[in-house]
């Protein structure tokens, strides 16, 4: 999954004590981030490899810090104290934490079985990559649905909210149907982590234009 994390930065960010979108964006994809700057230096590791899934050629070959459950809650852990010394609000660091979380319970249904509990087998995922007339729906539905249930809430300018909806639809489209390479290099892991705080940057712009105040931290 791809763009259907930020669902649970949206839904999470239309919470009156919710923190500030532009950080839950950062925190749906926050185990991301974290692999492709570990995998840049060799910590973990990662491949593309055609055929890995229908929908995506991603293979993890090693990501137990980033990509197991246990990983996962230490992440949304040290997101939630952040939050917490920023704004003192146990629910606002709370729900940032369970945005966090979130990530692996999404990667959990799309992801061939390279998932771990704690970094060790058994190997988890329910593949639906493999079934792209589903997949490809339900994270379009996921994203858009949450993104209107945050507009709803929230009421921000249209401006901003069409600028990262049409951003979100071609990031997607170009991971669906752009271009094919094996590289897993420096340059893949860079353009991941760009694509990544630009969108966090667009949901900060949209959260500054709500009509409704209640983002904190």
């Amino acid at each position: 999954m791809f763009i259907g994390h930020w669902s649970a930065a949206f839904v999470a960010a239309a919470h009156s004590r919710a923190p500030r979108l532009g950080t839950l964006a950062i925190g749906a994809q926050l185990v991301d981030i974290a692999f492709f700057a570990f995998a840049m230096v060799g910590i973990e590791h990662f491949r593309f490899v055609p055929g890995a899934t229908a929908s995506n050629w991603l293979m993890l070959d090693s990501a137990p810090y980033t990509h197991s459950l246990l990983g996962g809650l230490a992440f949304a852990a040290a997101l939630a104290v952040l939050v917490w010394l920023a704004d003192c609000d146990r629910t606002a660091a709370l729900i940032a934490a369970l945005v966090v979380l979130s990530h692996w319970l999404l990667d959990f249904v799309v992801h061939r079985p390279d998932l771990t509990l704690a970094g060790a087998p058994p190997m988890l995922g329910l593949g639906l990559w493999n079934a792209p007339l589903i997949e490809k729906p339900l994270e379009l539905a996921l994203t858009f649905g949450a993104l209107a249930f945050y507009v709803r809430k929230r009421r921000p300018r249209l401006l901003p909210v069409a600028v990262l909806a049409v951003v979100l639809l071609a990031v997607q489209a170009i991971d669906w149907f752009g271009p094919r390479n094996t590289d897993a290099g420096p340059s893949a892991s860079l353009t991941a982590i760009a694509a990544y705080l630009v969108i966090a940057a667009l949901c900060a712009w949209v959260a500054r234009s709500a009509a409704v105040p209640g983002d904190r931290a």
